[in-house]
């Protein structure tokens, strides 16, 4: 079956693959959401027992999509991964760090012999529930921005194994140079809230507590409307700024005025996507705060997960570099003949990704992504048959 597509078809798939990932972990980060919110939304520690193990019920899924995502990444695009694990590392390094200091807290945090206290560990979900969303947010915003990176493919091949340098980073801040750029800060702190705001709907799905119930719904109306003044900044922005279009036959980069506006326009299907997960994500939030919808997860979830699914694939088709190369010395981005030279080692979905061969062998694994997916759906609907009350926390000896 596979072996029938061109090696372009097979990268597409991948690309495709990779966003659908990619929307789910956004989707899921909503368990980082619910740790930043914990003292907002728990007032008394019995209701903050509670919250902590709503969300510890769905902390692994998240941990689980995120190693997934990094490890499809790495195999179906490789130079993206060395240029970006490897150039961007203080970026990721602070991300994984992130997500080790919330495993260990959710395993110890309610051990008996737990020696650093129970508020260490909450701290820990705390700086996890705020940096790990914020700094995922800010990568991602770097596949329409740009990163100060140099590639040099004739590097790629040596027959005599001898140690090599394809990608180099061009600032010894390694990643941190994102920070300086507001529409990186501003899908940061946008997925950050839309964490918030999904964590809040899942709250009112799963927790059977007045007061919880309350507390959340006071807390969506500001994480919803801060969400989207960053959301619609950062969907403006791109939409307005020169892109970084490919020519499909000499694979030369250059810049494209109003490029991702074009994409959507000229991809109908992406663009009816987008929107789509927009309305979704809308109304999960509508409906939970003006009908007392309780199922606004649901609705806001698969929202989540289409739009991002829709702004990566608006990132890698229609002839676009989705990790490109952009100088952070202003005197060379002024300089025209200087831009066109740097940002010729944007990567691209051909330029970056494995062999054929790879990418049809992967593909037949990817086949089992369906069955995964429908094991999360049947684990989840499992573990959040009935709702958590106060009652459970008190008698149940399992807790987080």
């Amino acid at each position: 079956m596979f072996e029938t597509l061109s090696h372009l078809a097979l990268q597409q798939y991948w690309w495709f693959i990779i966003s659908l990932l990619a929307g789910l972990l956004v989707f899921l980060l909503f368990v980082q959401g619910g740790q930043s919110l914990m003292y907002r939304i728990g007032q008394t520690e019995l209701q903050r027992k509670i919250v902590i193990n709503a969300l510890g019920r769905k902390w692994e899924t998240t941990f689980t999509t995120l190693v997934t995502f990094g490890g499809a990444f790495f195999a179906s695009f490789p130079l993206f991964y060395s240029t970006s694990f490897g150039g961007a590392y203080w970026v990721w390094m602070l991300i994984l760090l992130a997500f080790i200091i919330q495993a260990v807290s959710y395993e110890y945090r309610s051990k008996v012999s737990n020696f650093l206290g129970g508020k260490t560990y909450e701290t820990f979900l705390l700086i996890n529930g705020a940096l790990a969303p914020i700094l995922i947010g800010i990568a991602v915003a770097t596949f329409f921005t740009g990163s100060p990176f140099s590639v040099d493919k004739s590097n790629i091949s040596d027959i005599l194994g001898q140690s090599i340098t394809i990608s180099g980073w061009e600032t010894p801040f390694h990643g941190l140079e994102a920070i300086l750029n507001f529409t990186n800060i501003a899908l940061g702190l946008a997925v950050f809230f839309i964490a918030r705001v999904l964590a809040l709907l899942y709250f009112i799905n799963t927790i059977e507590d007045k007061e919880i119930i309350r507390n959340s719904k006071k807390s969506l109306w500001i994480n919803a409307t801060l969400f989207l003044i960053f959301f619609l900044y950062f969907i403006i922005k791109i939409l307005t700024k020169p892109g970084f279009a490919v020519d499909p036959q000499t694979q030369e980069v250059f810049m494209e005025p109003y490029k991702y506006l074009h994409n959507f326009l000229e991809m109908p299907v992406i663009l009816g996507l987008f929107l789509l997960g927009v309305v979704l994500v809308l109304w999960g939030i509508i409906g939970t705060l003006f009908m007392n919808y309780r199922r606004g997860i649901y609705f806001s979830g698969f929202g989540t997960v289409f739009t991002v699914l829709s702004l990566l694939l608006v990132a890698g088709y229609n002839n676009t570099a989705f990790y490109p190369a952009f100088p952070f010395d202003e005197a060379v981005a002024n300089d025209p003949g200087q831009l066109k030279a740097f940002i010729q080692s944007s990567l691209t979905i051909q330029n970056s990704s494995s062999s054929e061969f790879t990418l049809t062998v992967m593909s037949y694994v990817s086949l089992l992504v369906p069955i995964v997916l429908g094991y999360i759906w049947y684990a989840w609907k499992s573990i959040s048959k009935t709702r958590i009350t106060e009652d459970e926390m008190k008698e149940d000896s399992h807790t987080y």
